[in-house]
């Protein structure tokens, strides 16, 4: 069953965020103030932002390149570094004002540590980037988001479903590319409640604005539904999920204690994903799991923990696009293309592209860069923005639903569908059973 987000649910979503509309005020973005016109002058040239030429533009990601979470990180840069390195071998991409630029991308690391997230930003700033964006983590990305619209760099296509970044109103910067936490959650909530069978909950959540955003997706989804009970929550700190083994097991095994035949895992860090599935199947507890997309993955989070189909009663999770490690996913000539482009380009360890769905997001994410390139009519981060925002009904290759920016509060993707692991890969589901 896929599902896409209506507007007016997405804005009542982000207006929860509470943050209040900022007001900017008058300096000029992109390097400078264009000049007034002379006398006898009709045209005048448009002074180009920072990070773009005639022949090129300058795009920076700054994403966890090395630690916990170095897995999915990578893959947000290495996607984007296939795309375009296809396209800048092709001789570029042709823009809106007639010119044809490469687009360079420059990579960051921040660990998934939101002070080095901030310090990347001033160091873009720096390094005169034209945009920034892709990058993953919500307290990363909203690490600079400030500092961004501050700046008037744009921010966009974050892999993070915070739905304050797709609000024009609080982040007029900035644009989210995957699905908001609540809409993930309210999939599995909902696919829950239609299965008709009493069940309890037990819900892990990370304690910010990922994990209680997917917590409260899924209980909107089973309000009414009387035979489902949350038994218990309890929610950890990222920071130290993030650097300490083992660091979620007593969780596991307090929330075992509950006799919770359903878990809520709303856990971010790969590293804890995995010694989370393999504590619960040690000490027999085998509950139907709900992971969040971007702690998924079949060959980076189930197969090292040692799932199979029949570890426990289902694995469910939600898929926004195609999966790489599909066997017809690489027999397609789109997947040979694809994998071909990442053997050549991707910069990351033993990057096969499949791994983690994060390449596959960042391809299809490079796509939506490029589709605004070619309809920005002026050198400028204005017209680029502009140009993002104004697309809808775009085909991406690789994502299940078309692409549409032009609805406030909602990010690029909105078209999901709930899954559940066969042993090999996802198949979609309507309903968990």
């Amino acid at each position: 069953m896929k599902t896409t987000l209506s507007g007016r649910r997405a804005l009542a979503v982000a207006a929860s965020v509470g943050a209040i509309a900022l007001v900017l005020s008058g300096c000029a973005r992109g390097g400078g103030e264009t000049p007034a016109p002379t006398d006898g002058e009709t045209d005048v040239a448009v002074e180009a932002s920072p990070g773009i030429t005639d022949t090129t533009l300058t795009f920076g990601i700054s994403t966890p390149l090395t630690g916990a979470t170095a897995g999915p990180g990578n893959c947000t840069a290495d996607g984007a570094l296939a795309y375009f390195g296809v396209k800048n071998d092709e001789g570029g991409i042709t823009f809106g004002d007639g010119k044809t630029r490469e687009i360079q991308i420059k990579t960051y690391d921040d660990e998934y540590n939101p002070e080095k997230s901030a310090a990347n930003f001033q160091q873009m700033v720096a390094d005169g980037v034209f945009a920034a964006g892709l990058g993953l983590g919500t307290p990363t990305n909203r690490a600079w988001r400030e500092a961004a619209i501050e700046e008037g760099v744009p921010q966009v296509l974050v892999m993070t479903g915070d739905p304050i970044f797709s609000s024009v109103a609080d982040s007029p910067e900035q644009l989210g590319l995957v699905p908001i936490y609540q809409q993930e959650g309210a999939a599995f909530g909902e696919a829950l409640a239609a299965d008709g069978q009493p069940h309890k909950v037990a819900a892990l959540y990370q304690n910010d604005d990922y994990g209680k955003g997917y917590l409260e997706g899924f209980k909107d989804a089973i309000e009414g539904a009387s035979q489902i009970e949350i038994v218990k929550e309890l929610g950890y700190e990222a920071a130290g999920a993030s650097n300490t083994p083992n660091f979620l097991e007593p969780q596991i095994t307090e929330l075992a204690a509950t006799g919770a035949d359903v878990l809520f895992h709303a856990v971010s860090v790969t590293p804890r994903a995995i010694e989370n599935l393999q504590k619960a199947a040690a000490i027999g507890w085998t509950p139907i799991w709900f992971l969040p997309s971007n702690t998924a993955s079949p060959g980076g989070v189930l197969t090292p923990a040692g799932v199979t189909a029949d570890t426990y009663p289902g694995v469910y999770a939600v898929g926004f696009s195609d999966a790489a490690a599909a066997p017809p996913f690489a027999e397609s000539e789109e997947g040979k293309a694809y994998f071909e482009a990442i053997a050549e380009y991707a910069q990351g360890p033993e990057q096969d592209g499949k791994a983690f769905p994060h390449c596959i997001w960042s391809w299809i994410g490079a796509q939506i860069l490029e589709q605004a390139f070619e309809k920005m009519t002026e050198p400028t981060r204005e017209s680029f923005m502009e140009a993002l925002r104004s697309i809808d009904g775009f085909e991406a290759q690789f994502a299940f639903g078309p692409i549409n920016t032009t609805t406030d509060g909602l990010p690029a993707i909105q078209t999901v569908s709930l899954q559940k692991f066969n042993g090999a890969g996802y198949a979609n589901v309507d309903v968990v059973g």
